[in-house]
């Protein structure tokens, strides 16, 4: 990935948080260590990513539903899938930042645990998210579940970038001023075993630092949450076939909508990530200030999520929609327009940290009023919410792959050069385009195909009042079966 090499870019997370421990785990992170540290040659380098990316995609939907069909035990359906991966992801975890002393099948060395890692994650965050379905059953509750939660999330995305940003960022090779001699000065700075050995120790001490704070996590997630099994869902359920749960998952009419108009919304703002550093870095030319623009983004965001989380309960969810994404496009227009100024940019981030915060924590919390409408049309179908969340996981991961490819081809093809102290204007052009108009063309196409999602408020108050009454004849209904089997018992 062209723009993946750069520095500048290697300390940069994503504007999406997905936990503290992915936050270290970033594909230009790790492209970044294979090519300087662990010395693999580019094109394998590719390869392992690609590789991993993808085989990510495909275990989100087969793990939910391997979730969905997991037996309910003590601890309940979806913790002891969190218990038991914490510990296998965290040794996957520190054997990816581990270089092996053999150089014939390094490649496969990574590819393996890089795979081995991402499955172990999504079993981890899979039933994690779907979670919020199974600590209560009062919409205003898990809605604020969920917004404590971005927040955590947030919080967790902007230590571990600090952390590996802290810790690597003093390894990483300076930008070549001969564009042309590049490719020897890389090569005499990747051969110095000292510094390699330096890079490695930096990367394996980020690694430890990041996977304590995740263990800790973990211990306080298992030991403070206690899932809750709804009134209606019986023991005596038939396993469901997996392509039969897919296809009702993937045919119910809100849940594509929702889907949809995230996609593209969510594709705008990873446009806006992926692209961020260099952005900064060569269009407005702030090298030195991008990580200060990054936190003030994170900084921004955390402390709008409950702003958010009011504004959702008050005005609806459809409404904090459209004005919450949709605010992020003056912004953009305004970033498109100007020259570079530095004050100006702090307050487009702010901006931009307020817009991000309604992009994650939206989908999350309208997710749940989607199941609910499933579960009053499909009242004996049950466990299918790990495979609703898997599937939002997966298109959420599929957007940013369309994310990388679109920003590697589009600098590729401008002549980006890697490591450059500056850059062609062709390049800077295009990277002005990917941050603003790019994402502003999909944020329209997304907030166009919100219209068609059904529920709104009066729909969700509706849902509430059916599966009150749902719960409500379960719980009666299991209390006289109760005693018929008492009073046969007894006879």
């Amino acid at each position: 990935m062209a723009k993946g090499e750069g520095a500048e870019s290697g300390s940069a997370a994503g504007l999406l948080p997905t936990g503290i421990l992915q936050a270290g785990e970033r594909p230009v992170q790790v492209k970044i260590y294979l090519l300087d540290v662990a010395q693999v040659d580019p094109f394998s380098a590719s390869i392992i990513l690609f590789v991993g990316r993808a085989w990510d995609a495909i275990t989100d939907p087969l793990v939910g539903f391997c979730i969905s069909k997991s037996p309910w035990t003590r601890l309940g359906r979806l913790m002891p899938w969190i218990i038991f991966s914490t510990p296998l992801a965290i040794i996957a975890y520190f054997l990816i930042w581990f270089v092996p002393d053999f150089q014939q099948g390094q490649t496969l060395w990574y590819l393996l645990f890089y795979c081995l890692f991402e499955t172990l994650v999504t079993c981890f965050h899979v039933p994690y998210s779907a979670l919020t379905m199974f600590i209560s059953t009062e919409q205003s509750e898990r809605d604020s579940a969920t917004a404590y939660r971005m927040t955590v999330e947030v919080l967790g995305t902007v230590l571990g970038t600090a952390i590996q940003g802290q810790i690597v960022g003093q390894a990483h090779t300076p930008c070549v001023q001969d564009a042309n001699a590049s490719t020897v000065a890389l090569e005499g700075v990747n051969r110095t075993q000292s510094a390699t050995s330096l890079r490695e120790t930096a990367y394996l001490l980020a690694a430890g630092v990041i996977a304590s704070i995740y263990v800790i996590c973990a211990v306080i997630l298992t030991l403070g949450v206690r899932e809750q099994r709804e009134p209606y869902e019986t023991q005596q359920a038939k396993p469901m076939p997996f392509f039969r749960g897919l296809r009702l998952v993937m045919s119910h009419g809100p849940y594509i909508k929702l889907i949809a108009g995230f996609l593209f919304t969510s594709l705008a703002f990873m446009l806006v990530e992926g692209n961020f550093a260099l952005f900064c870095t060569y269009t407005l030319g702030f090298r030195n200030e991008f990580q200060n623009l990054l936190l003030a983004i994170m900084f921004s965001a955390t402390v709008t999520i409950p702003i958010w989380q009011w504004f959702l309960t008050r005005f609806g969810k459809k409404m904090a929609v459209y004005i919450g994404i949709s605010s992020a496009v003056p912004f953009l227009i305004l970033v498109a327009l100007m020259e570079s100024n530095l004050i100006v940019t702090y307050v487009v981030a702010v901006a931009a940290g307020i817009s991000v915060a309604a992009a994650f924590l939206l989908p999350w919390s309208m997710l749940p009023d989607v199941i609910d409408d499933f579960h009053l049309k499909q009242p004996h179908i049950h466990g299918t919410e790990p495979i609703f969340f898997s599937f939002y996981v997966f298109f959420t991961k599929f957007a940013s792959g369309v994310s990388l490819g679109i920003s590697t081809l589009s600098l590729d093809f401008t002549g980006y050069q890697t490591r450059g102290c500056s850059q062609p204007a062709r390049v800077k052009l295009t990277l002005k385009m990917l941050v603003t108009m790019a994402p502003i063309v999909l944020i329209l196409i997304g907030l166009l195909l919100f219209k068609l999602y059904p529920i709104d408020e009066e729909k969700r108050r509706q849902n509430k009042k059916a599966l009150q009454a749902l719960r409500e004849e379960a719980s009666s209904s299991g209390c006289s079966d109760t005693d018929s089997t008492e009073l046969a018992r007894i006879l």
